[in-house]
């Protein structure tokens, strides 16, 4: 197992992969994609640390496809003679594999691979001793934030990987990434009345994780819905923080992808060129923008990742497609193709979302709003939502907006809709773009005529 600190060897991978596809079989395509990664977890709770993991792993997936017919095996070692059993094993499923015209491996496609800069040295060098520290110190920053504050959990985290992909049909690719984040979780007691918050930060170095903005974010969103009521029940404009904004472009980046589509799961499956949100608003998946926490120069295909415009000015453009799901829907490959790891498949899906920003901070989006609420945090959002249909619901907290400024805070309400209506009714955009540990970034948005169910 190669240590953490060394972060791997791209090389070593890359001629593990090439010496299996190199025995390819001519009526056959071959498919290597071989990984090693390690991730740390560190959770403290009043000084001590609570819960710890540091693991590592490494491991080969193998793909055979024959006539249509695909076979799959994977191990969780690189040792050679466990390589043979799995390219042995791959061949053997290939009689289990049901005919698939549109089976198929990857293929250069003539993209080229944006250069990132997606290693960090110093975090991979980083002691397991400084890692504690840093959520020991983000406790103690949350805690000195406010006397009613007291800490439910303090959390540092980061991962690494290195992959390397061939196949016989020509494709040849490494990626090598790590990058780190820290959460806390906060609650603010006033009487018998008790509020969480949540704060975050992320980077792709250790001195790029800011503290500071983690522990005020808690703190902020902890107190400031002390006292909260219900809201009153109607229709009103609702504005959301970055967070939940991430968490909704998440639920728009499910049905944009190429597998939703051709499984009929995607609402918007024959709306290509369609206005399908409101003008101005573009959305875009771009994993070469190495802000992103989930940035990466090669999809889990191995083709090289690159900047596509899923909605532009509102119309829809593209759906976000592997090879299998381009192949299946008629259309080109976008380099999305998506994997958990080396035990399993590619499937099709958005890495690193984003709206392209607009020119207002939240207080200027908030002046925008005469009757409304700022949309701090919500409950049940996937479970709420049909991806089918469209239908939207999720418990909610924040404060109300009165007159273009911040009023009380309110809980305990849901808001409801549909995906479709609220991309239509999209008004305004913020440039407080915010990237989170997630496969989207965030910024403020202020959707209009959404349905508030509280008193």
């Amino acid at each position: 197992m190669t240590d953490v600190r060394a972060g791997g060897d791209a090389d070593h991978l890359a001629s593990l992969a090439s010496s299996v596809i190199s025995r390819a079989r001519p009526d056959e395509q071959v498919e290597a994609y071989v990984a090693q990664g390690g991730e740390t977890e560190v959770r403290v709770y009043k000084g001590d640390v609570e819960h710890f993991v540091s693991a590592q792993s490494e491991g080969i997936g193998i793909r055979v496809i024959v006539d249509g017919r695909t076979g799959f095996a994977y191990a969780g070692t690189l040792a050679a003679d466990a390589i043979e059993e799995v390219l042995a094993e791959a061949r053997d499923n290939v009689a289990y594999g049901t005919v698939d015209d549109h089976a198929a491996l990857a293929m250069p496609d003539g993209v080229a691979v944006t250069p990132q800069s997606l290693w960090s040295d110093d975090l991979a060098e980083l002691a397991t001793e400084d890692k504690i520290e840093l959520a020991k110190e983000l406790e103690r920053l949350t805690v000195a934030g406010d006397p009613r504050i007291r800490i439910d959990d303090a959390n540092y985290a980061d991962g690494w990987s290195i992959t390397a992909t061939a196949t016989s049909t020509g494709v040849d690719t490494t990626s090598r990434e790590n990058g780190c984040y820290v959460t806390v979780s906060a609650l603010a007691d006033e009487g018998d009345e008790t509020q969480s918050g949540y704060g975050y930060s992320v980077g792709r170095r250790p001195d790029e994780i800011d503290l500071d903005k983690a522990a005020t974010l808690a703190v902020e969103r902890a107190t400031r819905l002390l006292g909260a009521t219900k809201p009153p029940s109607g229709r009103v404009d609702i504005v959301l923080d970055p967070m939940v904004t991430a968490s909704f472009l998440s639920l728009i980046g499910g049905t944009l992808s190429g597998e939703a589509v051709v499984k009929g799961r995607s609402l918007f499956r024959e709306r290509i060129g369609d206005q399908i949100a409101a003008p101005g608003m573009t959305l875009v998946d771009d994993p070469t923008n190495p802000e992103a926490y989930t940035a990466s120069e090669t999809d889990g295909e191995g083709l090289a990742t690159r900047r596509n415009v899923l909605i532009a000015d509102g119309t829809l453009q593209q759906f976000c497609h592997s090879t299998y799901s381009a192949r299946r829907a008629g259309a080109t490959p976008t380099g999305n193709g998506v994997r958990g790891g080396f035990a399993g498949t590619p499937g099709a899906g958005a890495i690193a979302l984003s709206l392209v920003p607009g020119h207002l901070d939240q207080e200027a989006l908030i002046a925008m709003v005469d009757d409304g609420v700022l949309i701090q945090s919500v409950t049940g959002l996937h479970s709420g939502v049909n991806p089918v249909s469209g239908d939207f619901s999720a418990g909610a907290s924040g404060l109300l907006v009165k007159g273009g400024t911040l009023a009380g805070p309110v809980r305990e309400f849901t808001i409801a809709s549909t995906l479709q209506r609220m991309l239509l009714d999209v008004a305004a955009i913020g440039s407080d773009i915010d990237w989170l540990p997630s496969n989207a970034a965030g910024m403020s948005l202020v959707i209009r005529d959404v349905t508030v169910s509280g008193t």
